[in-house]
């Protein structure tokens, strides 16, 4: 650790964030950044300019100026597996490099069959239109496609429906399934490798209800298509060569929604709307590549988040969306901020002494103020939370969405300020409670105040500014994994149970029982099997 910032964490614990604001009159324009749409106000933190330019040092020293333009020129910044991590590449603007050639020809792909079935042009196996659209994927070929298109209901098409299957729970297709015309319905299959168990499950299953409804297998490819970089398998599937959509090693699959993963996103808000999210991306590519570091809004949030971390023990962090229609982000950003972070080695395979990554957790507001907000307040733990909002009304019912967002700011302030016990006791006396019971109340009252959070509000929810605040969130990852000098875009910790799953699942299904096995391991396949142990 940095011996600057450490002394710096003991200074500010004897101090207060009411203090900071009343020592620094323009605190709040001081700590705003806006980038488009988007307005960070972070003044809500234990931090002083001082801070800042420490922390800021911190970030040079760790490299990020050369990590940010390794970033962006292709560098195999994922070390491990040797590859490029060039998701900024799927929303630049058109130019002659290898990367865009490839990805302007996939939008140029998307852009006619999107129009296609718009259009009704796309028919199912009896010549019906398509009209529903089901994407079966997991991890990042469910989360991007399912926050953004949550978030853009305002923006769906209406002769469109989509609804997406995830988990290898057959019930999640079952469910789906009931509803479903399978006259009507088209299928997207969307997995980067084509092996991952739940998906190919799920998809196996929506084939064979395609074929029980009457549906040839000639006529299948008029139900499904795909999404991958593993053409040979797919086809094999028997997902027709012209209906597969390509994807490359140098897209991560939490990152990948920009690419052709997002075919959902465009089927559900057009082609245009899916450029504009490309759009909103890339502009905060852009002010993360080239803004000053004590004025970049990824850094200057990842820096905040390692303050706190590493610094001040805080191992969670709340995102607290008050949308509705944006109450999908805190599962999309688990996967992005946990899945990337959580590693426990630096890149050339050392042990990392502090800590990595935070548990990421949240709901929408206002549900969430009437279930965990209590601990946010009143517990001893210490968890900064992002407060995300978006100005403009998402409906016709604007004195609701004035108090959704007095319902925000009143948090955030609450969770500053607080309320003494001073505070406690002279509103109970108010209420012409006797001393005892004053007394005897109080201290139950007393709400230590002094949290840090953030404030986020987007202008408007748009496609546009959607796509910064994902960018802005992507950009805060990476920042976070040069502070600790890991690799963000590896997740081996997940392989370890898809290998283990392949034993476990041949255990239960044939009660051959490795005997080197843990005890509990043996007892429960044999509880599940119904055998006696």
């Amino acid at each position: 650790m940095d011996k600057t910032l450490e002394n710096f964490a003991k200074t500010m614990q004897s101090n207060t964030l009411l203090r900071l604001f009343e020592q620094q009159p323009d605190r709040a324009q001081e700590f705003t950044i806006n980038v488009g749409g988007v307005h960070f106000d972070f003044s809500k933190n234990h931090i002083t300019p001082a801070i800042i330019t420490a922390l800021c040092n911190t970030a040079r020293e760790k490299g990020i100026s050369s990590a940010i333009n390794g970033l962006f020129s292709g560098e195999p910044v994922n070390t491990t597996e040797r590859r490029a991590a060039l998701h900024t590449a799927l929303r630049e603007p058109a130019s002659n490099s290898e990367q865009s050639l490839l990805v302007q020809a996939t939008l140029n792909k998307m852009d006619k069959f999107v129009e296609r079935i718009h259009q009704q042009q796309w028919l199912g196996f009896s010549g019906k239109p398509i009209t529903t659209i089901v994407n079966i994927g997991i991890g990042g070929s469910d989360l991007g496609p399912r926050v953004v298109t949550q978030a853009l209901f305002a923006f769906r098409k209406e002769n469109i429906t989509l609804q997406f299957i995830a988990n290898i729970d057959g019930a999640d297709l079952a469910d789906r399934l009931l509803h479903l015309d399978p006259e009507t319905t088209l299928f997207i299959v969307a997995s980067k490798s084509f092996t991952t168990a739940e998906t190919l499950s799920n998809a196996r299953n929506a084939r064979q209800w395609m074929l029980d409804a009457g549906c040839t297998h000639g006529l299948l490819k008029q139900h499904f298509v795909a999404i991958s970089s593993n053409i040979k398998i797919a086809s094999e599937f028997g997902i027709d060569k012209e209906n597969i959509f390509p994807m490359w090693d140098w897209v991560g699959g939490r990152y990948s929604l920009w690419s052709a993963i997002g075919l959902p996103i465009a089927l559900e808000i057009g082609m245009e709307g899916f450029r504009q999210l490309l759009a909103g991306a890339h502009g905060m590519d852009m002010h993360f590549k080239h803004a000053p570091l004590e004025k970049n809004m990824p850094v200057i949030a990842a820096l905040i988040s390692h303050w706190y971390s590493v610094y001040w023990g805080a191992s969670s962090h709340a995102i607290l969306p008050y949308a509705q229609r944006m109450k999908a982000l805190p599962a999309y950003l688990q996967q992005l901020d946990m899945e990337s972070l959580g590693k426990g080695v630096t890149h050339t395979g050392e042990a990392i002494t502090t800590p990595t990554g935070s548990i990421l957790w949240g709901t929408e507001g206002s549900n969430g103020q009437h279930s965990f907000h209590q601990l946010l307040h009143q517990g001893t733990h210490l968890i900064p939370c992002d407060f995300i909002a978006v100005k403009k009304t998402m409906s016709e019912y604007d004195a609701q969405h004035w108090y959704l967002l007095s319902c925000c700011l009143s948090q955030s302030q609450a969770l500053l300020q607080g309320k003494t016990l001073t505070q406690a006791k002279d509103e109970l006396a108010t209420q012409g409670l006797a001393q005892t019971e004053i007394d005897r109340l109080a201290p139950h009252k007393v709400i230590p105040g002094n949290r840090p959070n953030n404030i986020i509000i987007m202008d408007e929810l748009t496609p546009f500014n959607l796509g910064e605040l994902l960018a802005f969130y992507e950009h805060k990852v990476y920042t976070t994994s040069v502070l600790l000098n890991i690799n963000a875009f590896d997740q081996w910790g997940v392989e370890l149970g898809k290998q283990l799953n392949e034993d476990i699942l041949h255990a239960i299904n044939t009660g051959d029982i490795d005997k080197n096995w843990d005890d509990s391991t043996i007892q429960l396949i044999n509880y599940l099997r119904g055998t006696k142990y």
